[in-house]
């Protein structure tokens, strides 16, 4: 089902040659988004996440022990409201729906090169289990995929789950998938145009995307 082309537009875009000349300037909404170094917090061993979008409400049991660092870095930014108002911006239908690129460019450019060293591949991609992006070994920062069906292939890539859907995969699937793969490739948004214009250009010209309205970690 899922082909090495497929795979390879996995990479989130994490080598743009132009950067913000405005990145010290982050926004006061951005609040601790600002410092990534600052957001290390261990999570619990297991925890949930819960995501109002668009769509629906759907949740997330993430559990420390598949992989550590991916755990805790998801934690944090869940905690911290970096998922708050982003956008699914690539959906895939039968394969994958992905997102974690901020709306508010300054964050997402601080961000952008705070990578978290690999997990091992404990857990298989399997349907509704949730992995980071990565553009090759020890890359990953923000962006990550929910699995609509079973992407085992992904496991030899070394693409290492940390959690899993445990309610509202329904919404999931419901996920406006129009768009389907990013540009060059398919019709929908650049990753680079993205990072750099935030939100703005996803509500220009792919006004029906759709987001998360709020992610909370439950207690």
């Amino acid at each position: 089902m899922t082909t090495r082309r497929s795979l390879l537009m996995l990479v989130p875009a994490l080598t743009l040659a132009a950067s913000l000349s405005a990145v010290t300037q982050v926004s006061a909404q951005g609040g601790g988004l600002a410092n990534p170094a600052a957001l290390r917090e261990q999570a619990p061993a297991t925890y949930k996440a819960r995501f109002d979008t668009s769509k629906g409400t759907f949740v997330i049991e993430v559990t420390r022990a598949w992989a550590p660092n991916g755990a805790d870095r998801f934690f944090n930014l869940v905690k911290n409201g970096f998922y708050d108002n982003v956008r699914f911006f690539r959906v895939i239908s039968g394969f994958m729906v992905q997102f974690g690129i901020n709306g508010d460019p300054k964050i997402s450019a601080q961000w952008r090169e705070a990578r978290i060293p690999d997990d091992p591949v404990k857990q298989s991609n399997q349907r509704g289990y949730i992995t980071y992006a990565m553009a090759g070994p020890n890359t990953r920062t923000s962006q990550v995929f929910i699995n609509f069906g079973d992407n085992a292939g992904l496991d030899r890539q070394g693409f290492s789950p940390f959690g899993r859907v445990i309610s509202g995969m329904d919404v999931v699937d419901k996920l406006n998938a129009e768009y389907g793969e990013g540009a060059p490739r398919g019709r929908g948004p650049d990753q680079g145009r993205l990072q750099m214009e935030g939100n703005a250009y996803l509500q220009r010209d792919f006004g029906r995307m759709d987001f998360v309205r709020k992610a909370t970690i439950e207690r």
